[in-house]
């Protein structure tokens, strides 16, 4: 799955503050994500977080 960094990520399930979106920080072996809702940062591996992932949106350039 070809994710980059800035990309608009819609996940299956929502995030406990309601939002589905999550800004990609960090790419490579690990995901970092942020919340677009509350801010909240989350770090862990690309598998877990490619299994969630129900679109991708690309930043505009």
């Amino acid at each position: 799955m070809d994710v980059q960094v800035g990309d608009i990520l819609t996940m299956k399930k929502p995030h406990p503050c309601g939002s589905h979106e999550w800004e990609v920080l960090r790419t490579g072996a690990d995901f970092k994500l942020r919340c677009k809702g509350c801010g909240h940062e989350v770090f862990g591996p690309r598998s877990k977080f490619e299994k969630r992932i129900r679109n991708i949106a690309r930043k505009e350039a």
